[in-house]
């Protein structure tokens, strides 16, 4: 099996000022064709840096990916780091690069400036691949048995140049493992309880069939992988666990498919025709936002309102004046008020309210930072349960939308929603 480095370019991760998120997409996106990642590193926007990355990369690893440092400004200078590393002769126009960089400036009504167009211009021993949503070039470097491939480091111009180009380019190079991921997707349960709960399981794996553990604020991904080809015997051997795992964990099962929990519950909602509102408070519209970026969201998701004040708790979603005066905006019978306002009001079949306190301030003895009342309205019944999570106020918002996900799934369930 071949081994990877990715190597991540720029100062404005290092200094912490953008998170690298390009790095574990490449990994997960490498390991699904049998590449496993050795090291991912991350160097500034230093040419004796970056030749210094290379050089130990080329050494530990078969495949080397490198992001970023390819715009047009000065302080990108990996195009011609990778020339002075793999002894370019003379830099040389691309056609088939300046013209993309040609059309994205005509469409704008724009100059195309001298700097812009130097975006064209690669070393004269890489090969171009070609990137169509963007005007830095997608470079391949071949030396002895090693590929280096440098790619811009706009997300999305990164993930389409490995779809459409960098894999399938590597899978033609390599002769790869057909590997046999199986994800089961839990929530509801911490990563050392669920272990123990499938530890017989897991120990009566065999050696070319291994158990992951993915934690994630909130959930758990467990995942089964192959060790060698996936033929037919090997897949059903890998389903045949994958069962008795989730037969064992009924009731923190979310999925078998490796999509965001909240996706898991717009798929199952959108099968039975289903429609969901929402009432945030300490949330803050976090929760609708987990929704709406996947896209058909809206076949399920009809709205809610964000509802901070009193007055707009009452107005919006019909809470009691004496309901807020005799147990405050952060209690049960706010939110069950809430999530039956928001269903009755927006009319729809399900609705989640979440009212607390977040902090860092705000908290009293009796109701601290981190006091969350979460209620789930259905067809049949409200359901509300306390939290008292921390003191950190994003992880709390987190901590809510998660445990919000976990209560309407639990009440889907109930009601024979499957």
């Amino acid at each position: 099996m071949p081994l990877a480095e990715i190597i991540t370019i720029g100062d404005e991760i290092l200094i912490g000022q953008i998170t690298d998120t390009n790095s574990p997409w490449i990994a997960t996106e490498l390991n699904k064709i049998g590449i496993s990642v050795k090291q991912i590193t991350s160097v500034s926007d230093q040419k004796e840096h970056i030749l210094e990355a290379l050089a130990e990369a080329e050494k530990r690893a078969d495949i080397i990916l490198i992001t970023g440092g390819l715009g047009p400004t000065k302080d990108d200078v990996t195009k011609k780091t990778m020339a002075t590393y793999f002894g370019s002769k003379m830099m040389v126009v691309h056609q088939p690069t300046l013209d993309i960089v040609s059309g994205f400036f005509t469409k704008r009504n724009l100059p195309l400036t001298e700097l812009n167009a130097l975006q064209a211009e690669v070393p004269d021993n890489c090969e171009v691949l070609l990137n169509e949503n963007g005007t830095a070039p997608c470079m391949l470097f071949q030396k002895g048995r090693k590929v280096f491939i440098s790619m811009p480091g706009v997300p999305f111009e990164m993930m389409s140049l490995m779809t459409s180009k960098v894999l399938p380019e590597l899978s033609k190079r390599y002769q790869l493992p057909s590997i046999y991921h199986r994800t089961i997707l839990t929530a509801g349960i911490g990563e050392s309880f669920l272990a123990d709960k499938v530890a017989d399981i897991e120990n009566a794996l065999p050696s070319y069939i291994k158990l992951a553990y993915l934690p994630k604020l909130g959930m758990v991904r467990l995942r089964l992988s192959t060790a060698g080809n996936a033929d037919e015997a090997l897949i059903a051997e890998v389903e045949h666990f994958a069962g008795q795992i989730e037969e064992r964990v009924p009731e923190y099962w979310v999925s078998n498919e490796d999509v965001a929990f909240e996706k898991a519950i717009l798929d199952l909602m959108e099968r039975n025709k289903l429609t969901l509102s929402l009432a945030e408070s300490c949330t803050g519209g976090y929760l609708s936002h987990l929704f709406t970026q996947h896209a058909g969201s809206s076949t399920v998701f009809d709205g809610g309102a964000v509802t901070y004040s009193n007055k707009l708790k009452m107005s919006v979603l019909g809470v009691k004046a004496e309901t807020l005066e005799q147990y405050g905006a952060v209690s049960e019978q706010t939110a069950r008020e809430m999530a039956e306002g928001a269903q009755r009001n927006f009319q729809t079949d399900f609705a989640i309210a979440v009212t607390g306190i977040a902090g860092p301030g705000g908290g009293s003895e009796e109701k601290p930072v981190g006091t969350v009342w979460i209620a789930v309205a259905g067809k049949a019944e409200t359901v509300a349960k306390q939290f008292i999570f921390s003191n950190k106020r994003l992880q709390n918002i987190e901590r809510s939308a998660m445990a919000a996900l976990f209560m309407l799934l639990t009440l889907l369930r109930k009601s024979h929603y499957n």
